[in-house]
């Protein structure tokens, strides 16, 4: 014996000791998903093997049947789930069944320990199904050899899910993959066929593998049909799903059940989707689309480099998992099959991002997500603000990435406004346009940390007292994706903290004459302040848009905002010079202080802290706050 075929014992990574261990003692509501799971992984074994095969013509042999074929033995107390897929090499086996590759299982299994029901309606979203075994067996064994292995080079693993596992090489007459669970006591029910077949029948109809069970004898045997005492008998199977690859089907034929068990396949999430959208095109193309929305997001929503996309088939062979190809990074929450007729069998990513198929199917499949959103958005509009809440910040992205649908989706987004006392993001541009005042052309908003230093923020003071309502964005994303909406249904958008004032005509000639007024009588205190601050600032001015504030800082137009320098820094990008334009309400009681007769030192301290409480209401950072609470200090001291 070969060195190869020495048992081997390993341990789980820490992360799949601590997945097991809520399998085993947490998940109590919904066990049945544990063969929902197994075939839906088998179902994947064999889409691949049809794709290798197509570059490896000795991995169908003479076994090109697909299928899957579930087996019990009630002496034994095992239930086994084989295919005839791809199957697994011994390294697969080490990186598949003994670790989670995936990133976020820290994520993962904080969210499963905060679930009080003890639900399994993460496991699919992490990836993590297989081990969803042993929530009704004790010990799992899976025997498997890869497509094109010879029979010698098989492969057993086997673990009771208490921290390790052994491998061994074993010997197999055909390829694929058999698990084999040992069922705990209490969960014999899954050796009764009727049992069986009412999960395959819920869950797995509409895989397009034939899933098979042993024929059931509803009758006695006849005379002719007692088996001799060394007869082998052989024992029937029959399918006992639906077989068709959903997509393919009429939409007629297909209920809202079938559409929702599908999603929760190709997803491997557990909760429904919130819409999907089903589309047989004939044509200058052909093609057929199922797509969906999916109601909660991921817990790696944020991770632009994720495997994303949707399952693509080439005249209904399997080509690849996460086409990404045909759907921007911004729709990346969607999930779904495309089926091309146009496309060769033989496609690669590389072929895909250089086709002009590619392009019109990416294309058509945008527009259609699009479609499903503002449909949803005018009907239903509750689900749309559910959907909005998990994922408008990275729809946000595709102002910026979309340049050909950006009005559309402007036309999807939500804010938090001044015209609402709360900080809920249900007002749309649309909403804001129809409520504008007559004398009104622009669409006013405002970019800050949260909420709360937003609502807050001076440079709504002249806005708040004009009764002009703004649109406070406070996501992370905001400023950057503004900067790719410079109007809306002929109306521009215009950021309150940048610029000079421009209310158009709803600013009055009294107010702007006051202004310059103050601007030139003034002028040696503006001076003063500017010869003070130096270059921490572009320029000191003379506010209109200051009503109870004694001052604010405001970006140039075009220029940076403090807050987003701040971010880029901390990103580690290159930071452009960008100083603020400081500005005062000279009607301010702090203000007119500063024309009061006092030292130098006590006039230095005061602008210094005129100007750092403008930053920390701007931005809400000091880049030394000491230096600020030393001289707020010394003008207490006095």
């Amino acid at each position: 014996m070969s060195e190869t075929l020495k048992k081997e014992t390993h341990s789980f990574q820490t992360e799949v000791k601590q997945l097991l261990n809520l399998m085993i003692h947490s998940l109590y509501s919904n066990k049945e998903i544990f063969l929902r799971e197994l075939i839906s992984n088998a179902a994947d074994a064999a889409d691949k093997l049809r794709f290798e095969a197509l570059s490896h013509d000795d991995y169908f042999g003479n076994d090109s049947s697909l299928k899957i074929r579930i087996t019990t033995d009630k002496e034994a107390g095992t239930l086994t789930i084989a295919d005839n897929g791809i199957g697994m090499t011994h390294d697969d086996v080490i990186n598949n069944l003994g670790t989670i590759a995936k990133s976020g299982t820290a994520e993962f299994l904080a969210a499963m320990s905060k679930e009080q029901k003890a639900d399994s309606n993460l496991i699919g979203q992490f990836g993590v199904g297989f081990y969803s075994a042993f929530i009704v067996a004790d010990e799992v064994e899976v025997r498997t050899r890869h497509a094109g292995a010879p029979a010698d080079q098989a492969v057993s693993w086997k673990s009771k899910g208490e921290g390790e596992f052994s491998v061994e090489a074993i010997e197999k007459d055909d390829r694929g993959t058999e698990i084999i669970l040992h069922l705990k006591e209490e969960e014999k029910e899954f050796l009764e066929s009727w049992r069986l077949r009412s999960i395959v029948g819920k869950y797995s109809d509409h895989i397009s593998l034939p899933v098979e069970m042993e024929k059931v004898d509803m009758g006695g045997q006849n005379e002719d049909d007692k088996k001799e005492e060394d007869e082998v008998v052989v024992p029937e199977f029959e399918v006992v799903n639906k077989a068709t690859a959903l997509w393919t089907r009429s939409k007629s034929e297909i209920d809202d059940e079938e559409y929702k068990e599908f999603y929760k396949h190709i997803s491997h999430d557990f909760g429904e989707p919130l819409t999907w959208s089903h589309n047989k095109v004939e044509g200058k193309q052909e093609y057929t689309s199922l797509l969906y929305l999916p109601k909660k997001a991921p817990f790696d929503l944020w991770n632009r480099e994720k495997p994303r996309g949707v399952k693509l088939y080439v005249q209904r062979v399997f080509i690849m998992d996460d086409a990404e190809q045909f759907l921007p990074v911004y729709l990346r929450m969607v999930r779904g099959v495309l089926d091309s007729n146009d496309l060769p069998l033989n496609v690669s990513r590389e072929i895909l991002q250089d086709s002009a198929a590619t392009t019109s199917l990416r294309n058509a499949c945008v527009k259609r997500v699009l479609s499903m959103l503002e449909k949803l958005a005018k009907s239903k509009k509750e689900e749309y603000q559910d959907f909005w809440n998990e994922f408008g910040s990275v729809l946000k992205e595709g102002l910026a990435e979309d340049h050909a649908n950006r009005d559309k989706v402007a036309g999807l987004m939500r804010f938090a406004s001044t015209h609402h006392d709360n900080d809920a993001q249900s007002v749309s541009l649309k909403d804001y346009i129809e409520r504008m005042k007559p004398e009104q052309d622009k669409i006013y908003y405002l970019v800050a940390d949260n909420y709360a230093t937003a609502k807050s923020s001076p440079h709504l003071e002249v806005y708040r007292k004009k009764g002009i309502e703004v649109l406070l964005l406070t996501d992370r994303i905001d400023e950057w994706a503004m900067g790719y909406l410079p109007e809306f249904e002929g109306k521009k958008l215009q950021a309150v903290t940048h610029g000079e004032l421009d209310l158009g005509g709803l600013e009055t000639e009294e107010d702007k004459k006051a202004v310059e007024k103050a601007t030139e009588e003034k002028s040696d205190l503006i001076e003063k302040i500017k010869t003070q601050l130096g270059d921490k600032v572009e320029d000191v001015k003379i506010s209109g848009r200051l009503d109870e504030s004694p001052a604010c800082v405001v970006a140039s137009d075009g220029g940076m905002s403090l807050q987003m320098a701040r971010m880029m820094k901390a990103a580690g990008q290159f930071v452009p010079e960008s100083k603020p334009i400081f500005e005062i309400n000279i009607e301010h009681q702090l203000v007119k202080q500063l024309e009061t007769k006092m030292s130098d030192e006590d006039f230095a301290d005061w602008v210094s802290v005129l100007f750092d409480q403008a930053v920390l209401a701007d931005s809400g950072h000091l880049d030394d706050p000491a230096a600020f609470t030393q001289t707020l200090n010394r003008l207490l001291m006095k």
